[in-house]
């Protein structure tokens, strides 16, 4: 089964994850702009290949999830590392405010139809894991879920914990790889990039007045987050804690995990029946054969 790749953002296994261990800058002396686009496009480089070799092999799905504060860099990180990718071996979900007919199902159920198939890359924009966060931040959401009446509401987020961390490991034990991204970006950053977003012309449709709200949450969604990265980063479904107030950098440190991550799969191509192989030259006779 899956083991995780080694990473200096790599959220421990042991349950002790601190937000405020947990850093948003790239390290002092971090390579600058330009050779960190040269590092991503070597990576980027890698991963064509790599994901080639994954649909042909056939054995195993990877499961990229990204969760994060607003205006991380979720969506421009997934555009920038996966932009090698072909994109039929590729499948991009966004998971928003849960429809009707999501809600008349378990929390896992809306996710868990996206699944990527054997032999494809899955990314989750967000995901199941909102049901720990967003909602644990507003447990008035609780109200519209449904949920039995016996449903202890204080101990339903060890509960999602432990359904979460069962889900990952079916997985995993059955050729899902399942690797999750926390970009953290520092609050003074998020400040400066909502800022930009009412500024900049271009940028002006993707601001919203409720991401300005959420900031007044900023502490319940820090020790939202603590508790889900330390509950449920496990060997087989590791977290990582990227610094995202530098995006290059952050591209680059995600690009570098996806790579290794794929690398420790022992990837081949198929190899070609015996009997068919001796076919090969009577095949290729026959194609030269042919008038132009």
């Amino acid at each position: 089964m899956f083991e995780a790749v080694e990473s200096p953002y790599l959220v421990p296994f042991d349950g002790r994850f601190k937000v405020t261990d947990a850093t948003t800058a790239p390290p002092e002396g971090a390579p600058g702009k330009k050779e960190l686009k040269k590092a991503l496009k070597d990576k980027i480089d890698e991963l064509h290949d790599l994901q080639k070799c994954l649909y042909a092999f056939d054995r195993h799905a990877l499961l990229l999830v990204f969760q994060a504060m607003d205006a991380a860099g979720k969506d421009g990180t997934i555009r920038a590392v996966m932009s090698g990718v072909n994109p039929a071996g590729c499948q991009v979900f966004s998971f928003k405010q849960p429809s009707p007919e999501e809600l008349d199902h378990d929390f896992l159920w809306r996710t868990a139809r996206r699944l990527p198939e054997r032999g494809r890359i899955g990314i989750f924009n967000r995901s199941y894991y909102e049901e720990t966060l967003v909602v644990r931040v507003h447990p008035e959401y609780l109200d519209g879920q449904r949920l039995p009446d016996d449903v202890d509401r204080e101990q339903i987020w060890q509960h999602r914990f432990d359904s979460i961390r069962d889900h990952e490991l079916h997985l995993a034990r059955n050729g899902t790889v399942v690797v999750k991204f926390w970009l953290n970006v520092s609050r003074e950053e998020q400040k400066q990039r909502f800022l930009s977003r009412l500024d900049e012309p271009e940028k002006n449709w993707k601001f919203s007045a409720g991401d300005v709200r959420e900031r007044g949450f900023w502490p319940k969604y820090m020790e939202a987050y603590e508790q889900a990265l330390a509950a449920t980063s496990r060997s087989w479904a590791p977290w990582y804690a990227i610094p995202a107030d530098d995006k290059p950098y952050m591209r680059l440190k995600v690009a570098e995990i996806v790579v290794d991550t794929m690398k420790s799969l022992n990837l081949r191509y198929p190899s070609v029946d015996p009997k068919e192989k001796e076919r090969f030259d009577e095949m290729r006779e026959l194609l030269n054969s042919e008038a132009d």
